[in-house]
């Protein structure tokens, strides 16, 4: 296994988890919580202990050894369990099926609720370090902090190729020093290590129930970015990512949890922000730069997550075709999603000047992160009955206990509801009516779509039958699958009276899988003759590749295209639909306008698929929805 795989991750994947001990302790004994954690040693044992078993629990366990053995060719995260669950034709057949489809496309939603919190909480919280320095700086940490996220966003667009390379060696800094500052704070006080063991936790949730329950909402921050470790499995590899979680990271986060504990039992005023008092005063401010950049790195990461869901989300089917840009060209999943990036920057920008500080926003944040984490655990025990038939008995034993804990967050963090818990649900429920509204939309207007194209093999055997006047050069048309006509073919037939020579009816279909292999990427049919000159082609592609029709047509054999195909020359034909409110009960009114404003965001067709534009025909069509 190459060492930069786990230094690329080191980078990359826990940029988030590795930066929430800057925050997390800060968070659960915050005096200003409306369910304070009083402080005394009983407690700070109680919550380092519950704080180092909840990360072992969630993250070593569920995510670690469990969840990322469920892959889908190589990829992670939460939608490649709904790709699993689709392409399963044994699960299919099951009514909970769909119910859990639907809770992975919400924990999807929930994610760019996330993607959202993510950079405002980790940037303020490293800023924040600036009132440890110098009070009288705590002015500037909101302007700081915006004009970081402002510089974040700008850059997406270059892509992370060139700076991606420094991540690494900067988050090995980043954890070796957290490591360094926890050491430094038990060695004053050597029994905080007693923490590590499970009876302190018990003792605490179970002897103290009703300050432990919703100290919970708190020290869930701990885990947030546990979906990363998943997520961007497929970049790096699972056996990079668990040896540089099990081999560095985990071990730095637990000393740094465990150097704080030790610094609040010492003195209870050090509550305000243990993490940057853990250093002496003269490496306070170098320590807010370093947390800074790790914080930016952080960020990078859930950005770039962001775009992949959308993405992906985008060619399930769940969202309209997006503009996506490949920023690198060795490595396919950097890409750059505008439409995406500027949603975000807006959302980050107002969580800061809304919520000014990261203790507020500590709030929201949880709500998004157990919901992620309890949908994944169950879709994950769902997948793993019929992927390796493990017996239900057995299942349970494992499910049970596992789902008991993530419901304990999850109810924890709906007490946090009227504190800014609901702003979360509310971004991923509205992303959720989003995504299911395009779906249902999609449908419909594919089956009046269908009804008016009509046969293609009709079509094609009327065109044998009662020849157009043909004109000299190739036409490539564009359509959705193989039993129907292009409403453009149909069209320039019925208005124009004339057809090519060569006919080409290209259907792109992307398979449930990151990629597809090159010997399986397209297929022709001469549709039942093979001297009119028409065939059918389908090129398949994964929800990870860009389709490029002409890269793709190039590869065709002529011996199986009824003739060789003037490609440098051929007309490529689209069919545009525009989309009216109709008076049938399809869907409910707001959700027809829903549909039909979400449309608007849809990527150009032509260079969605690489077509040339100065060879590219748009013909249109109406449709009521």
């Amino acid at each position: 296994m190459p060492v930069a795989l786990v230094v690329g991750a080191l980078g990359v994947v826990f940029g988030d988890i590795g930066t929430s001990p800057i925050y997390t302790l800060q968070t659960v004994f915050n005096p200003s919580d409306p369910h304070p954690v009083p402080i005394s040693t009983e407690n700070v044992f109680g919550v380092v202990s519950l704080v180092f078993w909840s990360v072992m629990i969630i993250v070593t366990v569920t995510y670690v050894l469990l969840a990322m053995r469920a892959d889908n060719e190589g990829e992670g995260g939460i939608m490649a369990l709904i790709t699993l669950l689709r392409r399963s034709k044994a699960a299919q057949s099951r009514r909970a099926v769909p119910v859990l489809a639907g809770l992975g496309i919400f924990g999807a939603a929930l994610f760019f609720g996330d993607s959202m919190i993510t950079p405002a909480i980790s940037v303020l919280s490293a800023v924040e370090g600036l009132k440890v320095v110098e009070p009288s700086l705590a002015d500037l940490v909101v302007p700081i902090t915006a004009v970081i996220i402002i510089a974040l966003f700008m850059v997406q667009r270059r892509g992370t190729a060139t700076v991606g390379r420094l991540f690494g060696p900067i988050m090995i800094i980043w954890f070796l020093v957290i490591s360094a500052c926890g050491i430094i704070g038990i060695a004053h006080h050597p029994a905080i290590l007693r923490a590590l063991s499970p009876t302190y936790a018990l003792t605490f949730l179970v002897g103290h129930f009703g300050v432990a329950f919703f100290a919970l909402a708190a020290i869930v921050l701990a885990v947030t970015g546990a979906e990363a470790l998943y997520a961007d499995m497929g970049h790096f590899g699972r056996r990079s990512i668990t040896r540089a979680w099990l081999a560095l990271v985990f071990p730095a986060c637990v000393l740094s949890y465990l150097g704080q504990g030790a610094l609040i039992l010492a003195d209870g005023d050090n509550v305000s922000s243990p993490f940057f008092l853990l250093v002496p005063t003269w490496g306070r401010l170098p320590l807010v730069v370093l947390a800074t950049a790790a914080t930016v790195i952080a960020s990078q990461a859930v950005i770039t997550g962001a775009y992949s869901v959308a993405s992906q989300a985008a060619e399930l089917g769940y969202l309209p075709r997006l503009r996506v840009i490949h920023t690198s060209e060795s490595t396919i999943g950097q890409i750059y999603v505008p439409w995406i990036n500027w949603l975000l920057m807006v959302s980050v920008l107002t969580l800061v000047f809304a919520f000014r500080s990261s203790v507020a926003l500590a709030f929201a944040f949880g709500m998004a992160v157990t919901g992620t984490i309890t949908i994944t655990t169950l879709l994950f025990f769902y997948v793993g009955r019929w992927k390796w038939n493990v017996p239900a008995w057995l299942l349970g034993l494992g499910a049970i206990p596992l789902l008991v804990v993530d419901l304990l967050f999850v109810g924890a963090n709906v007490t946090k509801l009227v504190h800014g818990a609901w702003l979360p649900l509310l971004i991923g429920l509205t992303a959720f009516t989003i995504m299911t509204t395009w779906q249902r939309g999609r449908e419909i207007v594919t089956a009046e779509r269908q009804r008016r194209e009509g046969s293609l093999h009709d079509f094609v055997t009327r065109l044998r039958n009662e020849p157009p006047d043909t004109v000299a050069g190739t036409a490539v048309f564009l359509n959705r699958g193989r039993d129907t006509a292009p409403l453009a073919m149909r069209a320039n037939v019925e208005h124009n009276r004339v057809r090519h020579e060569h006919i080409l009816i290209l259907s792109i279909e992307t398979e449930p899988m990151p990629r597809v292999p090159a010997y399986q990427r397209t297929s022709v049919d001469d549709l039942g003759y093979a001297d009119d000159g028409i065939i059918f082609v389908s090129a398949r592609f994964g929800y990870l590749e860009a389709p490029d029709v002409p890269e793709v047509l190039r590869l065709l054999d002529p011996a199986v295209t009824e003739g060789r195909l003037e490609l440098d020359q051929a007309s490529y034909f689209l069919s545009k639909i525009e989309l009216r409110r109709g008076e049938s009960p399809t869907m409910a009114p707001w959700r027809k306008r829903l549909f039909i404003a979400t449309s608007y965001i849809t990527a150009d067709a032509a260079e969605h698929f690489g077509l040339p534009r100065d060879r590219t025909v748009i013909m249109g069509a109406h449709i009521d929805v």
